[in-house]
C-alpha cells in the first residue's frame, strides 16, 4: 500500500519550533509518566525539536530511546539540543510513521504528540505503532481537540482564528479535532484496551498570554499554515492581518484567559 503524502499544516517556521520547544513531559505528557521508568526503551513518532524525547530519555536512561520526525531541520536541531543537555542514550533520526524502519516488538513504548492529527490515515499509522510496541507494552497518543478550545474574552478575531485553523487542516486531508477521536481511532486499529483521559493547557498570567499570543501572533501571518490558507482561497493577507492583531488585543486583556483540551490514550493489546 503506498504511503500517503502528507503536508503538515504547520510547517516549521521559527513561531512553530518555539512552541514545540516549550514542551515537556510535565506539561505535555503527564498521561505517560507512570509508564516511565529506568530500563524502558521508548520510540517517540513526531518528535519536531526533541524537547519531550529527551525528558523521556532522562527518566528511563539507561534504556534505549529513539526521536524519529519526517523533517531533517527538526531532527538536526534535537541531535544538538541532546548533546548540548549530555543525554546520551537517545538517538534521533529521520523517519515515516506509515513505515517505522524497525523490527516488530522493538520497543516498550511508543509515543506520539501532536502527531494524529496531522496524519491522512491515523489508524493505519496507529496499527504501525502496534506492530513496533513490544507484546506486553503500550502505545500512548496526545492530541488538542481545535473544536474544543475557548477563551476570554469573546473575540470575532479568535472565532475567526480558530475557523481558519480548522479549515486549514481539513483542506490537507486531516484532522483538527484529533483528540475527541483518539480513542475511537485506537478500536478502529485494533487495540482490545485502550483507556482514554484529558488534560488540558492554559494560558491566563501575563507572561503566559505573551508567550502563546505572540507566537500565535508571529505564527497565522509567517508559518506554513498561513501559506496553505491564501493557497486554499480560506483567507486574504489582509484577514490574516486582522487575526495577528486578535491576539495582540487578547495578550493586552489582563483577564484574558484560554484553554486547550487535549485527548489522550493509553493503548494496550
Amino acid at each position: 500500500m503506498a504511503v500517503p503524502s502528507e503536508n503538515y499544516s504547520h510547517g516549521h517556521h521559527e513561531s512553530v519550533l518555539r512552541s514545540h520547544s516549550w514542551r515537556t513531559v510535565e506539561n505535555s505528557a503527564a498521561y505517560l509518566a507512570p509508564f516511565l521508568h529506568s530500563g524502558t526503551t521508548v520510540l517517540d513518532v513526531g518528535c519536531g525539536p526533541g524537547t519531550i524525547t529527551i525528558d523521556i530519555a532522562a527518566m528511563v536512561s539507561p534504556a534505549r530511546v529513539v526521536g524519529v520526525d519526517a523533517s531533517e531541520q527538526v531532527i538536526e536541531r534535537a541531535t544538538e539540543l541532546a548533546a548540548e543537555r549530555d543525554v546520551d542514550n537517545v538517538e534521533f533520526v529521520v523517519g515515516n510513521a506509515y513505515e517505522l524502519d524497525y523490527e516488530d516488538e522493538s520497543f516498550d513504548v511508543v509515543h506520539a504528540h501532536q502527531v494524529l492529527q496531522h496524519l491522512s490515515d491515523p489508524v493505519r499509522v496507529l496499527r504501525e505503532f502496534r506492530r513496533v510496541r513490544a507484546a506486553d507494552g503500550i502505545v500512548a497518543a496526545r492530541d488538542v481537540d481545535y473544536g474544543a478550545c475557548f477563551w476570554f474574552p469573546d473575540s470575532e478575531g479568535l472565532d475567526r482564528w480558530l475557523e481558519l485553523v480548522r479549515a486549514v487542516y481539513r483542506s490537507n486531508n486531516t484532522e483538527p479535532d484529533a483528540g475527541r477521536r483518539l480513542k475511537s481511532w485506537a478500536m478502529d486499529a485494533g487495540y482490545a484496551d485502550v483507556v482514554s483521559t484529558a488534560s488540558v493547557w492554559g494560558f491566563n498570567s501575563e507572561a503566559d498570554r505573551e508567550w502563546w499570543g505572540s507566537m500565535w501572533e508571529t505564527r497565522i501571518l509567517q508559518s506554513a499554515l498561513a501559506v496553505d490558507a491564501i493557497d486554499a482561497g480560506l483567507a486574504h493577507q489582509d484577514d490574516l492581518i486582522d487575526i495577528s492583531r486578535a491576539w495582540r488585543d487578547w495578550i493586552n486583556e489582563p483577564d484574558g484567559w484560554l484553554a486547550m483540551p487535549h485527548g489522550e490514550v493509553i493503548c494496550r493489546g
